[in-house]
């Protein structure tokens, strides 16, 4: 085994959810395919990464929908390095993305958490 190709994301609409990923967030959208009754095969991943992407799964169900934004149990599930620190950050903030806290700068580097537009949280990290 080489590499982790996806890990899904559970959404309340695939919509809204391409909206802020490759809106707010920069991501490109990998795939975008039909498949039927309303459901869809939805990839994004970080601009000009070959790397792991997000699966954005519609919920199908009550349990489901009731995962939205809390699949890591209001831990940092995500994490999404950069090489331009301040760059994203700033880009991001005015894109309407809410920081939890100001940039810190540790010995692992500079790191700033934030909320997805469910509540699921990210680190954006810049690694030292």
């Amino acid at each position: 085994m080489s590499h982790i190709a996806l890990v899904t994301l559970v959404v309340r609409d695939y919509d809204e959810a391409l909206s802020f990923y490759t809106g707010a967030l920069g991501f490109e959208l990998v795939e975008d395919t039909d498949r039927g009754g309303g459901s869809r095969w939805v990839v994004v991943r970080p601009r000009g990464s070959a790397g792991t992407g997000l699966l954005l799964a519609r919920a199908g169900d009550e349990a489901q929908l009731g995962s939205v934004g809390a699949q890591t149990g209001g831990r940092v599930g995500f994490f999404l390095h950069t090489e331009d620190f301040a760059g994203d950050h700033a880009r991001m903030r005015a894109a309407g993305v809410r920081f939890l806290e100001e940039p810190r700068h540790e010995t692992y580097g500079s790191v700033a958490v934030f909320e997805d537009l469910y509540g699921n949280r990210w680190d954006l990290l810049q690694p030292a």
